[in-house]
C-alpha cells in the first residue's frame, strides 16, 4: 500500500545517505500525486482568498523549490525547463529574485496544467540523475529541506482546496470520507506539570528547521494541560452564550476582526433547518458535536479559554507535556482526511497531542536565544516571519507523520482561519 511505503520511507534518516533520500524523494513527490488523484483539471487553477493558492500553482512552487536551489546550483550542464518559471513560481524569497503578484496566482490560465505537469516530470528527472551519483552532504541537506517544504504544501493544498470547494454552493466533495466516532469524550480532564527549569528545542541529530534551535533551557511555573481538544458541542455552547458578541472575552484587535468579518460562529458552519453544519473534505455535513472543533482563529481560541475559565498553553508548556505522550496520531499517511474523536476510555490521558488539529500556543513567534536564520535565500525561510504571528504546534491529520516532531513550531497570523487548527486549554496551578 501507498500508506505503508510512505511511512517506511519517509522516516527521519540518522545519517543522509544519496539512495535513502532518492527513495524518499520519489515518495514524498508520489503522495502529492495521490492527493490530486481525485481532482478534475477545473480543481486545479481556482484561487478562492489571497491567502490560497491554486492546486496547479503549489505543484510548481514545490518543482521550482528543487530547480532553484538544487539542479541549479548543483547539477552540471543543468537546462531549466522555461526561464520564466523562476518569476512565476517564486513566493517570498526576495534573494531569489522577482516575484508574480500572489492574489492574482489564479489569474493565470498559462502555463496550463499540463505544461506545469510536465515540468515536474522534467525536474523529477534530473533530481533523480543528480541524486543517483551525488555524495555532498550539503546537497542532501538541501533536498531535506525541499522534501518537508513540499510536505508542507502537501497541507496547503488540502487546506486550500477546502476553502475553495467550500465557496461552490453544490458542495462538491473533496473525497468520500468516513463519519468519525459518535462516542462522546466525556469532560475534560487535567493533567498536571509541576514545571520547573526545562530544555526546549533542538540541535538535532536529524532534520530540523532552524527555528527549532538552538535548544535551551526556560522555566515553568506549575500548570494542568487538558487532556483533549474542544469539541463541536462545546464551542456550540459558547456560540449559543452569545460568546461571539460580549467583548470582554476578546482580544481588542481579535473583537475588531470579528466585527469587521462579521464572525459570528466557526468558518465552514451554518444553520439549516436549526441545525448546524459544516463544510468538510467529505462535503457538508451535520456539526458532530463529540468532535473537536476545527478552523479557529487564535483569535477564537483565546476568546473560548476566557469563557471556559482557562487559557491557551504557551509552546513550551506544550513541548514540555508532548515529551510525555507518544507521537503516533491521525496524520495523512492514515487516509482519513478528517479529525478524530477522543477515546473516552482513556480521559486520564493527554490524547491527539500529535494529528488531528494544530494546537494553538499562547506564544508570539520569536527567535529563540542564540538563533540565526541560514545564509542566503533559504534563510528567509522562517526568520523573516518572526512578527505578528503565534505558535501552533503537533501536526494536523493533513500532516504527513515524518513530518512532525515535538519542537516542531508552525506559525500563522492570530487571525488565520483556514488552516487545521484547534484548541487545548490549560490552566495555571494556584
Amino acid at each position: 500500500m501507498l500508506v505503508e511505503s510512505l511511512t517506511e520511507s519517509q522516516q527521519p534518516l540518522p545519517k543522509r545517505s544519496p539512495s535513502a533520500i532518492l527513495e524518499r524523494y520519489l515518495a514524498v513527490r508520489h503522495q502529492t500525486d495521490t492527493l490530486c488523484d481525485p481532482l478534475e483539471v477545473e480543481d486545479y487553477v481556482v484561487q478562492s482568498m489571497e491567502d490560497a493558492s491554486p492546486v496547479r500553482w503549489h505543484i510548481a512552487h514545490t518543482t521550482w523549490f528543487f530547480e532553484t536551489f538544487v539542479l541549479r546550483p548543483y547539477l552540471s550542464g543543468y537546462t531549466e525547463y522555461n526561464t520564466r518559471f523562476q518569476y512565476l513560481f517564486n513566493s517570498y524569497y526576495v534573494q531569489a529574485g522577482e516575484r508574480f503578484s500572489r492574489p492574482d496566482r489564479g489569474m493565470l490560465s498559462r502555463p496550463t496544467v499540463r505544461e506545469i505537469g510536465a515540468y515536474r516530470s522534467h525536474v523529477d528527472h534530473h533530481m533523480t540523475e543528480l541524486l543517483s551519483s551525488v555524495s555532498d552532504d550539503e546537497v542532501l541537506r538541501v533536498v531535506e529541506i525541499g522534501l518537508n517544504h513540499e510536505q508542507q504544501h502537501q497541507e496547503l493544498i488540502l487546506t486550500d482546496l477546502k476553502h475553495m470547494l467550500s465557496r461552490n454552493p453544490l458542495y462538491p466533495a473533496y473525497r468520500n470520507i468516513e463519519s468519525s466516532s459518535d462516542q462522546d469524550p466525556g469532560a475534560i480532564e487535567w493533567t498536571r506539570f509541576d514545571g520547573g527549569l526545562v530544555e526546549v528545542g533542538t540541535n538535532g541529530p536529524g532534520f530540523f528547521f532552524d527555528n527549532e534551535g538552538p535548544r535551551h533551557k526556560v522555566y515553568l511555573e506549575p500548570f494542568k494541560l487538558a487532556n483533549r481538544l474542544v469539541t463541536n458541542g462545546e464551542f456550540v455552547e459558547f456560540v449559543e452564550a452569545g460568546g461571539y458578541d460580549h467583548a470582554p472575552y476578546w482580544l481588542s484587535e481579535g473583537f475588531a476582526t470579528r466585527e469587521r468579518e462579521g464572525w459570528t460562529c466557526p468558518p465552514y458552519w451554518s444553520k439549516r433547518d436549526d441545525e448546524w453544519h459544516r463544510f468538510t473534505l467529505g462535503g457538508l455535513q451535520p456539526v458532530n458535536p463529540n468532535e473537536p472543533v476545527s478552523q479557529i482563529s487564535y483569535f477564537e481560541a483565546d476568546a473560548f479559554a476566557r469563557w471556559a475559565g482557562a487559557r491557551l498553553a504557551t509552546e513550551f508548556e506544550w513541548e514540555h507535556a508532548s515529551m510525555t505522550v507518544s507521537h503516533d496520531g491521525n496524520f495523512v499517511d492514515n487516509g482519513k482526511y478528517s479529525v478524530e474523536t477522543a477515546d473516552p476510555g482513556r480521559s486520564s490521558e493527554l490524547q491527539g497531542m500529535f494529528g488531528n488539529l494544530w494546537e494553538w500556543t499562547r506564544s508570539q513567534y520569536s527567535p529563540y536565544p542564540g538563533y540565526e536564520a541560514e545564509p542566503g535565500a533559504l534563510g528567509e525561510y522562517n526568520g523573516k516571519f518572526m512578527s505578528n504571528q503565534f505558535v501552533l504546534r503537533g501536526g494536523s491529520f493533513a500532516t504527513a507523520r515524518s513530518h512532525i516532531r515535538a519542537t516542531y513550531r508552525n506559525f500563522f497570523p492570530a487571525y488565520a482561519r483556514w488552516q487545521f487548527t484547534g484548541i487545548r486549554l490549560a490552566r495555571d496551578v494556584r
